[in-house]
């Protein structure tokens, strides 16, 4: 209540620095007065306002189910902090371990050589048998096969990396760590499946939802698999991670012709989600499938992204690409004929199979030379450094599972907490939907109703 003029020094920077955390929280920027002394970007792209500096965040994911990443390339380790997990949940750092082995480096000669175990340690969060304490869980793995030499004291210090982060994280923070990259190193993506790998689970142990992700094309070279029906085993049986064996050898012998040759290639991921019940997400500015495009954009060289039919859906007509509705047999719930919405409609899942896929670049550093510039305006050639993967897409398929995962039990637990229990009752909702889903009472027999064609439809004048 005291005028500002009367506060101690104290009090108001206590106040400013809640004010900051407020508006951080609901990731907004604040924009304050340029202080004296602040650095300038080296090589601005395009240079800032004289009067304005701008603070962000940009390192957490999720609002109920949260992760944070942290840690660099070249620095001693990488880690996630997992904010939010339900308590008495089993998880051990065997669990994790199994997820970060597939999206460890030097699997196969189609992946970066860099030689890391990428072992896992839970710093806290559990009792003594493993038992989630629903405080936050850390998870630290240390680098231990940097190269920093690859990048300091060559061109590859002074000169930005064609279509890579150089150039832009020196125009945002004036600073940027050129060993492996910092934070762009696809290496940041550690701390996203290790979260992952507990997304996963809950929702394995809540809804009995499988989230698997595959290879589905290089460039051209596209697949034939079956979403419904395809599994880990056979994504995991070839070092492409593509189910279908004919199309892996194509795209691998692709890969393989560009590698040798010191260049690299990029493609599409795809990734299904099974058994997600029906009513996750949100009508509006959070809809499911806006949730998954930023969290599978937010990935390294991700530069695509589609839900069910995609961009494909716009050359159907309406009735091509309705799902239309029937009744299972078995279990009397609302189901669809077919699924080129993907597993949501209206920005809520409809408990059939989500469908998206996710389209990479090739990998920026190449050993090819390329035109470029350097920290301090000159024009100049550059040939890259360092060990980088021909083609991300191998190791890109876990990275999209965990951020499928991770916006899932997101969307789960804020259902839950929305509109599952009234004063601790459940609610009866009025017509199951979905694959998983079960009428109650249902005995078989499903009621056709007639309706005469004149008695339905819409008025196409009315929104």
């Amino acid at each position: 209540s005291l005028p500002v003029s009367q506060m101690a020094p104290s009090r108001i920077s206590l106040i400013a620095c809640a004010i900051l955390l407020i508006l951080n929280s609901s990731s907004s920027f604040t924009i304050v007065p340029r202080r004296q002394g602040v650095i300038s970007s080296p090589s601005p792209l395009t240079p800032p306002s004289s009067s304005t500096s701008l603070f962000g965040n940009g390192n957490t994911f999720g609002k109920v189910f949260r992760i944070t990443t942290f840690g660099e390339s070249h620095g001693g380790g990488v880690g996630v902090v997992v904010d939010g997990c339900p308590p008495r949940l089993s998880i051990t750092e065997e669990e994790v371990q199994e997820e970060l082995d597939r999206r460890r480096p030097g699997q196969s000669r189609i992946t970066t050589p860099r030689s890391e175990t990428d072992t896992v340690s839970i710093l806290s969060g559990l009792d003594p048998t493993n038992l989630t304490l629903g405080t936050p869980i850390s998870m630290l793995v240390k680098n231990k096969d940097q190269r920093s030499n690859d990048y300091l004291g060559n061109d590859m210090s002074l000169a930005y990396r064609p279509s890579h982060a150089d150039a832009t994280y020196d125009a945002k923070y004036g600073v940027r760590a050129v060993a492996g990259g910092g934070r762009s190193s696809a290496r940041e993506t550690i701390g996203r499946v290790a979260g992952g790998a507990i997304a996963k689970k809950i929702l394995r142990i809540n809804s009995d939802v499988e989230i698997l992700g595959y290879v589905s094309k290089v460039q051209e070279l596209g697949c034939d698999v079956d979403d419904d029906t395809f599994t880990l085993e056979e994504v995991e049986a070839n070092i492409v991670r593509c189910p279908d064996q004919a199309a892996a050898d194509k795209m691998l012998e692709r890969i393989d012709q560009i590698r040798k040759k010191g260049n690299s290639v990029g493609g599409v991921v795809t990734c299904v989600a099974r058994n997600v019940p029906s009513g996750l997400g949100a009508p509006v500015f959070e809809k499911l499938e806006a949730e998954l495009a930023k969290a599978c954009m937010s990935l390294p060289a991700a530069k695509g992204f589609e839900v069910g039919s995609g961009f494909e859906g716009t050359m159907l007509t309406g009735k091509e690409h309705n799902d239309e509705f029937y009744i299972d047999p078995v279990t009397g719930a609302t189901r669809t004929t077919t699924n080129r919405s993907g597993g949501i409609q209206g920005g809520i899942s409809n408990g059939e199979t989500i469908v998206v896929r996710v389209c990479f670049k090739p990998t920026s550093t190449i050993g090819q030379l390329q035109n470029t510039v350097t920290r301090d305006g000159r024009e100049s050639e550059l040939r890259g450094k360092g060990r980088h993967d021909p083609c991300v897409l191998p190791r890109a398929v876990p990275m999209v599972e965990s951020m499928v995962a991770l916006t899932l039990v997101d969307a789960l637990m804020s259902q839950v907490a929305q509109c599952n229990t009234i004063l601790g009752e459940q609610i009866e909702k009025p017509n199951p939907l979905g694959k998983t889903a079960r009428r109650e009472g249902f005995d078989g027999n499903v009621e056709r109703k007639e309706t005469e064609k004149s008695s339905v439809g819409l008025n196409v004048s009315e929104e």
